[in-house]
């Protein structure tokens, strides 16, 4: 993998991973596109650590709040919510792994993650969304975390399925962006791990480590930023606008994939 590359590649997953258009499907159209065989596993790991420590810079606040008092319901919350996906995740690893060799599912999963930011924020626009942590239900966040668990197939968003699933329950706007991030760190954290165990069954003792330093860099600085603009969006209603870039892009997916 070249510096370029890398550079490339920690942008898209700093970017993706927050912005609601699927990191794991840019990742696998990117990949398609330079034609990436060396270690794309061990890379992947490298940026998703990038991602999580851009979650601890902007929610440091939340995030301390939760180690001073682990027993409040917010933490609860946060348990409850990821367990879907560490069961799904777990019982079909090995279908999601084939998925992410199709462009067929990236583009078909980008389509399902505009129609979902679309209809989910007409559905909040009618209604007053005040939940806060006390007000959510643990009902709720197991409806959110369904959703973070179909968001595994490349081209369904993480992200934009969390907030739109916390819109449709009643969650404060605000509360459904924090918690979708906050939600995001158990999750990448628990990949990462996993994903290291293969990474270092493949072998990283002979690759350059200046990509992979870059790419983690970029994914973090990447990252932070598009927190700052999901949450600004979220605050503002205006989230549904990526639904536009997601049937864009999924279009063209689509197209490449029947043309070659």
């Amino acid at each position: 993998m070249t510096i370029i590359q890398a550079l490339i590649l920690g942008a898209v997953q700093g970017l993706t991973e927050f912005l609601p258009v699927s990191s794991s499907g840019h990742l696998v159209i990117f990949q398609h596109l330079f034609n990436i065989s060396e270690a794309p596993l061990t890379f992947d790991v490298i940026v998703h650590l990038g991602t999580l420590v851009a979650v601890f810079i902007a929610f440091w606040d939340d995030i301390v709040s939760i180690l001073k008092r682990p027993f409040a319901k917010l933490t609860y919350l946060i348990v409850i919510g990821c367990i879907p996906a560490a069961v799904i995740g777990f019982l079909l690893a090995p279908y999601f792994e084939k998925a992410f060799e199709s462009l067929l599912v990236v583009g078909i999963g980008l389509i399902i993650t505009g129609v979902v930011l679309k209809v989910s924020e007409n559905l909040a626009n009618r209604s007053l969304g005040l939940k806060l942590a006390d007000e959510t239900s643990y009902k709720d966040v197991l409806f959110v975390g369904l959703f973070q668990a179909i968001a595994i197939v490349p081209g369904i968003s993480r992200s934009g399925s969390t907030i739109a699933a916390g819109l449709l329950t009643g969650m404060d706007r605000e509360f459904a962006g924090r918690f979708s991030f906050l939600l995001s760190i158990p999750v990448i954290l628990g990949a990462g791990v996993f994903e290291l165990k293969d990474a270092f069954s493949t072998g990283i003792a002979h690759v350059n480590i200046l990509p992979y330093t870059i790419g983690f860099i970029t994914a973090a600085i990447f990252g932070y930023l598009a927190i700052k603009l999901v949450m600004q969006l979220v605050r503002g209603g205006k989230l549904s606008v990526f639904s536009y870039y997601c049937w864009a892009v999924a279009g063209l997916v689509l197209l490449w994939y029947f043309a070659f």
